[in-house]
């Protein structure tokens, strides 16, 4: 928008800047405010200079590139479409050094599809469609700079293919998700069955230690028991060593306990007593019925 009435006021916003000429030469670059066209009068020396201000969009805008017939190195003629986001990020040069700017920027991304697609397969573009984004955006980045204007992203929006190819890549497509679909629920079963696996293995090397444990304890409670068995014969065979040395001691106690053998066995009716001279008991002397 183009603003030189002598005298009127007008609005720079922030969506925009403001090219500020006097008599055809750029003077300065306006930002946001409000600003006036000043007055014409004729003074003795001339008139004052024209004033006029170009108002310039900086907003990020988009650029579609329709329709485009392009050969593939493998001789395919695809049609493709291309969306290219940019802004204006110097309003003087994008003003200045081309005639305009955005039919400017038309040109050149289309250029730059052309010069990617020529080196390009029909499976190349088919596999990695990002290529092709790539090549057009480093392409076209830094011719686009120099007239100021900044490129965010150039991305193929379409790709259409001749009639009797595209019904033959949607046959090639739908096998590849077949494939894929295929794969993941092979990728998906192997896991599972290395998750069962490594829980078998697990269960059995916890039985494994349990089985273990329990040999350890039950050998620990073995060994417990002979050793106090052990400790017990030990015990008896002390108190029978301090008996028969009591005993030997004192012969009144073995007349004693002699007694009280024969007193027992006088209790079975089967017992038969043989007495010598001296009351005693030997082994071979006392026989059962």
């Amino acid at each position: 928008m183009l603003i030189k009435e002598p005298g009127r006021e007008f609005v720079v916003k922030n969506t925009h800047r403001g090219l500020y000429y006097v008599d055809g030469k750029l003077d300065k670059v306006l930002e946001a405010g409000r600003y006036r066209i000043p007055r014409r009068r004729t003074l003795a020396f001339g008139q004052q200079p024209q004033v006029e201000c170009l108002l310039v969009d900086v907003r990020e805008r988009e650029l579609t590139i329709k329709g485009q017939e392009i050969l593939t190195s493998d001789k395919v003629a695809i049609r493709v479409s291309i969306l290219v986001q940019f802004r204006v990020t110097d309003a003087a040069a994008a003003i200045h050094t081309v005639d305009n700017f955005e039919d400017r920027l038309y040109s050149d991304v289309q250029l730059a599809a052309r010069r990617s697609l020529a080196t390009m397969t029909l499976e190349e573009i088919l596999t990695n469609r990002n290529r092709l984004s790539e090549d057009i955006l480093t392409d076209v980045k830094e011719a686009a700079t120099g007239y100021g204007v900044a490129i965010r992203r150039a991305d193929v929006k379409d790709l259409i293919f001749p009639g009797n190819l595209q019904e033959i890549m949607n046959r090639v497509l739908a096998a590849e998700r077949n494939s894929q679909a295929q794969l993941v629920d092979a990728r998906t079963r192997a896991e599972v069955e290395r998750i069962e696996a490594e829980t078998r293995a697990n269960a059995v090397r916890q039985a494994a230690a349990a089985d273990a444990e329990a040999r350890r304890i039950r050998e620990q409670a073995e060994s417990a028991a002979i050793l106090s068995l052990a400790a017990a014969e030990a015990r008896a065979y002390d108190e029978r060593v301090k008996a028969a040395e009591a005993l030997e001691t004192h012969p009144a106690l073995q007349k004693m306990a002699e007694l009280e053998t024969l007193r027992d066995l006088a209790r079975n009716a089967n017992a038969r007593l043989y007495l010598g001279r001296e009351i005693g008991i030997r082994s071979d002397e006392v026989r059962h019925g």
